[in-house]
């Protein structure tokens, strides 16, 4: 009898994304993975992108489903809308993915492969674990940042993950279901290692594939001052709070 294969939905938050999110559901429907679906999570750009995304929705036969936000309050909110929303229309594996076309798509196989094959709960496409790589295009000071970002993130929550801050993930529904995803309150990138936490906190199983993480292909970077200032308190707000539990 052959096995039923898993219900995989691609969850990308947008916001001004209207060039490169065709790109990327393009590329997505072309891996020929069978029955994967995306959902867009689109926080009202003014760009238009939530009507570009409604264009892909009618045109993709039920392929691509768009959740539109009435506001711009966080990467963090947009996943825990996405995700929910992923869950409860059935999903056996969640994926996170940038609109940005930062994330390698053809790597998508690959993690989902090692999600069963690792028996894992979480597969992360890091940078930072042997053979992943950022791009070229960054400065010196930007891949310092980031790699900095890791090292103190690890320093205090101890979570044992080389690429904690990574946003590229496929997840298990039940790990999702397991670590409670919508009473996460993490915003921005901080929302990435609250996830992280939560998992290692569960003793739930982290694999990390190598990727080669690309520049943005077009528009702006959001990872704004306040973004990062959140993300630099957000491991000593969860210590404070395990601590406190």
């Amino acid at each position: 009898m052959e096995k039923t294969p898993p219900r995989i939905v691609v969850v990308v938050p947008t916001y001004d994304e209207r060039t490169n999110l065709p790109v990327l559901v393009g590329m997505l429907m072309d891996l020929g993975l069978p029955d994967l679906r995306v959902l867009v999570v689109d926080d009202n750009s003014p760009d238009g992108t939530g009507e570009v995304a409604d264009g892909l929705a009618a045109r993709s036969g039920g392929v691509v489903g768009v959740l539109h936000r009435t506001e711009k309050d966080g990467l963090g909110r947009a996943y825990v809308a996405g995700i929910s929303r992923a869950l409860a229309e059935g999903a056996d594996v969640v994926v996170q993915m940038d609109a940005d076309l930062s994330h390698p798509v053809s790597r998508v196989p690959v993690m989902v492969d090692a999600l069963f094959a690792e028996d894992a709960a979480v597969v992360i496409g890091s940078r930072y674990v042997a053979g992943g790589s950022l791009a070229t295009e960054w400065p010196w000071h930007r891949k310092a940042l980031s790699a900095w970002a890791n090292f103190y993130v690890n320093a205090i929550l101890r979570l044992r993950v080389k690429d904690a801050t990574a946003g590229f993930k496929v997840w298990r529904a039940s790990a999702l279901n397991a670590i409670d995803v919508p009473s996460v309150r993490s915003n921005g990138y901080s929302f990435q290692v609250e996830m992280n936490y939560r998992a290692v906190r569960r003793g739930l199983r982290i694999v990390e594939v190598p990727i080669r993480f690309e520049e943005r292909v077009s528009g702006e970077s959001k990872l704004g001052l306040r973004v990062q200032i959140e993300s630099a308190l957000a491991p000593w707000k969860l210590l404070i709070g395990r601590n406190r539990g």
